[in-house]
């Protein structure tokens, strides 16, 4: 298997058990609506601060290419989690899923927990430095460059 692949299988495996080990440890989900008591502070950190740690995870391992990794792992486990609220945790099994957690709250919910991981995707990568200028980067010398001369 090819570096790059398992590096990137690795960044979105981690970056998954971060965000599902954040919404154990907070004791939110994000998707049931329970109305305005719904919007406490830990749910706050379960959809800004907890994707936003993963994203800069996910890149900080990935390195180029990252803030478009870390999009993924939120996007897995908000999904595993919608479904399994849904299918598994539901006691009238024959109700349909689109009742019970209503998707036009959901959606919007995803956006924001992709977007946060996404911003901290591209600060991760920042802060690994793969967008450094190339004639700094180990020693290396730009010879087409103009030389000034001064007078």
């Amino acid at each position: 298997m090819n570096s790059r692949y398992a590096k990137g299988c690795i960044a979105v495996l981690a970056g998954s058990a971060l965000i599902y080990l954040g919404d154990k440890a907070l004791g939110v989900n994000i998707e049931i609506f329970t109305g305005i008591s719904t919007f406490t502070f830990a749910w706050m950190i379960d959809i800004f601060l907890v994707p936003f740690i993963a994203g800069f995870l996910v890149s900080w391992i990935f390195g180029l290419g990252g803030k478009w990794l870390a999009c993924l792992p939120p996007l897995i486990v908000r999904c595993i989690s919608f479904v399994y609220l849904t299918y598994f945790e539901n006691p009238a099994t024959d109700v349909d899923m689109f009742f019970l957690i209503p998707l036009a709250y959901w959606g919007p919910c995803l956006i924001l927990v992709v977007e946060a991981a996404n911003f901290g995707g591209i600060i991760g990568e920042v802060v690994k430095g793969v967008y450094g200028h190339p004639s700094k980067r180990n020693g290396e010398v730009n010879l087409t460059a103009e030389k000034k001369v001064t007078i």
